[in-house]
């Protein structure tokens, strides 16, 4: 497993990874830990909120994490580090519910203390956050559709897109063993 989840903020990555990981001992990278500069322990974040951390270090940390680790889940929006990890990938899932449907997993999200150091400065950043999901449709740059679109239309590997939180949660169901049949049914169906 060496997989990559790419969609917008609240479509469901970072369940989706650990429904796929399971109980397998299997390392998982989100992306924010390597793209900003307060959640990597850089230096203090500018005015007003964390600051991007350099592409080149970010680049050096996913490699890194590549590198060290045989099987891989990788999930985040950053279209520039997906598109750095594709050659090393074996699956990219593209999960796209509509803007709506991430709003929605925004407002409902538990405080994330790997985030943010209290449920009050998480809450703080929700509106601000709810703002940039719901931008997505319209935005150009490497966060929004287009480029997503793009680099999930350009992948030669395997691949899969997701359009409703149902279709992912059917197709991440754990696998059930077959019913078995007595030798009655049998002999009855043949």
């Amino acid at each position: 497993m060496r997989t990559i989840l790419l969609g917008n903020a609240g479509a469901g990555k970072s369940t989706m990874a650990r429904r796929l990981i399971g109980n397998k001992d299997v390392p998982r990278l989100p992306l924010d830990e390597i793209a900003w500069a307060l959640c990597a322990g850089f230096s203090a974040p500018a005015p007003g909120g964390i600051t991007r951390m350099p592409l080149t270090e970010s680049l050096r940390l996913l490699h890194e994490f590549i590198d060290s680790n045989e099987y891989w889940v990788i999930e985040g929006c950053y279209g520039d580090l997906v598109e750095a990890a594709l050659p090393h990938c074996t699956e990219l899932i593209f999960l796209n519910p509509g803007v709506e449907t991430c709003v929605a997993h925004c407002l409902s999200r538990p405080w994330e203390p790997n985030k943010f150091p209290s449920a009050e400065e998480q809450n703080a950043m929700l509106q601000t956050l709810v703002a940039w999901v719901r931008e997505y449709e319209t935005r150009n740059d490497e966060y929004g559709l287009k480029r997503h679109q793009f680099i999930y239309d350009h992948f030669g590997g395997i691949k899969r897109e997701y359009k409703t939180v149902a279709s992912y949660r059917e197709a991440n169901k754990p696998l059930q063993p077959m019913p078995r049949r007595g030798k009655a049914e049998l002999s009855r169906q043949d």
